[in-house]
């Protein structure tokens, strides 16, 4: 839940000595994109799909990740991570550009030069240095969940084109900043705004390839719950996530989080920029899906995630403890916004179903964890199958649904221990 804080919290000195601990970090890797191989040599993951075979990789700030291309950099956070808290932590969350020119140049990120520009269907354009838009605006924070719209991407069948990952393109953080509605109020928006655009400083390399463009309703832009964040985890954004300011759309798949973010323009039509329409579009359906294989008729564009649990206390595959001896399984659960109201668990395949202990509510964006006292069977394995149903009562499916750009896949997550 976002909450107002003293101004005089704010360490803006502490800030900026963080950022340029960060920024030397950055110069130890000529300040490009280079990556290291984790521990000197080529290390790689399999996941669990055709063709799965990643290398695992250390770039500026991070941990070794899996990464999927190169160039933009498409860094995946290993499953394992989820284990050690709500949190993601910073150096393991993922990573996901679209342009080849991505990430900016640290040249250009200098947080005492960056400025946020404010301009269109307003009475007032706004041009904002960092500093000022922390001095003048009342700083909050919210608990939320940012995931790739392709996440899980790999597992389609018939498999689709894109970036082939795993279920680690998601993450859980606590982003501070101030209320995009606020920054729009002081620019005092014309009657006839209908969109508010949002433009980061990554761009294309080749002429022809349309800039990465995001766009709201003023009604989406003005929800108190957006933010313009600068923190992460209590520390300066990641270069790689969006350094020194970012669009922090909560209950939205991660294409409307802008990184970098210079430029908001408000615009009196709907935009029809190249990633509106007719990349990150969905079928319009209540389950976002169509037969395997086929086109839908129609489409919208992708908004607000839909529930989804994972258990992350044991990984597929893994061995558990001697026979009699009672162990808890552990995961997490979201939505879109609404809030879960309870998790179910098989651990026989589905046959009969025992509802989870929830943990603690950190806000209705975040993850919410769930727990399972459990004594598993003498021999043999147990296929444990994880589902959520939120607020509205919504749920998994227990068969994956489909759609032809491999989004949204929430199907009930099945695990296979060893006994």
């Amino acid at each position: 839940m976002i909450r107002g804080e003293d101004l005089q919290g704010l360490d803006r000195r502490r800030f900026l000595t963080a950022a340029a601990t960060g920024m030397a970090g950055w110069a130890a890797f000529g300040g490009g994109v280079r990556a290291e191989t984790a521990g000197g040599t080529l290390d790689t993951v399999r996941l669990p799909f055709e063709n799965g075979e990643r290398p695992l990789v250390r770039y500026p700030q991070k941990r070794p990740l899996i990464r999927h291309t190169a160039r933009p950099p498409q860094l995946e956070t290993p499953f394992s991570v989820f284990r050690e808290g709500l949190l993601t932590p910073n150096d393991a969350f993922f990573v996901r550009y679209h342009l080849a020119g991505s990430p900016p140049p640290k040249s250009i990120l200098d947080p005492e030069t960056f400025r946020l520009q404010v301009r269109g269907s307003v009475q007032a354009p706004q041009t904002w240095s960092l500093a000022e838009l922390q001095r003048r605006f009342e700083p909050v924070e919210v608990v939320a969940v940012n995931q790739c719209s392709g996440n899980s991407r790999g597992f389609f069948q018939p498999r689709v084109p894109g970036g082939q990952s795993g279920n680690g393109n998601m993450g859980c953080a606590r982003w501070r900043g101030v209320r995009l509605a606020d920054v729009l109020k002081a620019a005092h928006l014309l009657p006839q705004s209908k969109q508010v655009l949002f433009d980061g400083l990554d761009r294309p390399l080749v002429a022809g390839v349309p800039d990465f463009v995001k766009a709201l309703e003023v009604d989406q832009a003005l929800d108190p719950d957006v933010l313009l964040a600068w923190e992460m985890n209590g520390e300066p954004l990641p270069w790689l996530n969006g350094y020194p300011l970012r669009l922090v759309v909560p209950g939205h798949f991660g294409t409307y989080w802008v990184k970098h973010l210079h430029s908001i323009q408000v615009v009196d039509a709907t935009f029809a920029g190249f990633w509106m329409n007719p990349a990150y579009r969905i079928p319009d359906d209540p389950c976002a899906h169509v037969a395997p294989g086929t086109t839908p008729k129609r489409t919208v564009p992708i908004e607000r995630f839909n529930v989804r649990s994972f258990l992350t206390s044991h990984l597929d595959g893994e061995r558990l403890p001697p026979a009699g001896q009672g162990l808890t399984l552990r995961g997490i659960a979201f939505d879109g916004g609404s809030g879960i109201r309870d998790v179910t668990v098989s651990t026989d395949g589905g046959r009969n179903w025992t509802t989870a202990e929830l943990g603690p509510d950190p806000g209705r964006y975040a993850f919410r964890e769930w727990s399972l006292a459990w004594r598993p069977p003498s021999s043999g394995t147990a296929e444990v199958l994880v589902r959520a149903t939120n607020r509205l009562g919504q749920s998994q499916p227990l068969d994956p649904l489909w759609n032809p750009a491999g989004y949204m896949r929430n199907v009930v997550e099945r695990t296979v221990l060893s006994l």
